[in-house]
């Protein structure tokens, strides 16, 4: 039960900073303003990590490289110790954790990066309903509006309905299949 207690604690502090740097990484690389209560949020919650690391990692072609090697380091430093409570020897086979981990963390990284997108084509749905003039619809519409614009180009509006942000879900819901297959397989290896 103790085993238990300390993953999920583990997991849900780690998991909650692996997500703001990718968020941070995801607002920078489609151009979503900081300058909103979420960004703020996010930039507040993740400088503490992100400006030591950028003396070292510089940006590459205007992107953020920082947050998501910190994200993409974080997660695999979790895994680590998620299986390390779990009782998983690692000196037994070190190359295999060594390959292994970064591996599962990268393909973790992707699969969040799509639960990201999933739920911020929900809350946008669910705003454009409510509240279409909420303050936080336009950062959740700089969000999606690259991935739904091409989409929107073959699927037209039905009597003002748009069916593309369905659609969309639909595509990141089908890509998350072999996904978890794929950390399956590469977790199986311990």
């Amino acid at each position: 039960m103790l085993q238990q207690i300390g993953s999920f604690l583990v997991d849900v502090v780690a998991g909650f900073f692996v997500y703001l740097l990718l968020a941070r990484f995801l607002f920078q690389w489609l151009r979503v303003p900081f300058r909103n209560v979420l960004g703020e949020f996010i930039i507040a919650g993740t400088s503490w990590m992100v400006v030591p690391a950028r003396r070292v990692v510089p940006s590459l072609a205007g992107l953020d490289v920082s947050s998501l090697l910190l994200a993409w380091l974080l997660q695999a430093l979790l895994l680590y110790v998620l299986y390390l409570i779990a009782g998983i020897d690692f000196g037994s086979a070190p190359g295999i954790g060594a390959g292994a981990l970064p591996v599962l963390a990268l393909v973790d990284l992707v699969r969040f990066t799509l639960y990201v997108l999933v739920f911020a084509l929900i809350v946008q749905a669910v705003l454009s309903w409510v509240s279409p003039h909420s303050p936080v619809a336009p950062i959740f519409d700089a969000l999606t509006r690259p991935f739904l614009r091409p989409i929107r180009r073959f699927i037209p509006p039905i009597a003002n309905v748009d069916l593309s942000p369905l659609v969309l879900i639909l595509v990141l819901l089908v890509l998350l299949v072999p996904i978890a297959e794929l950390r399956q397989v590469a977790g199986g290896l311990f």
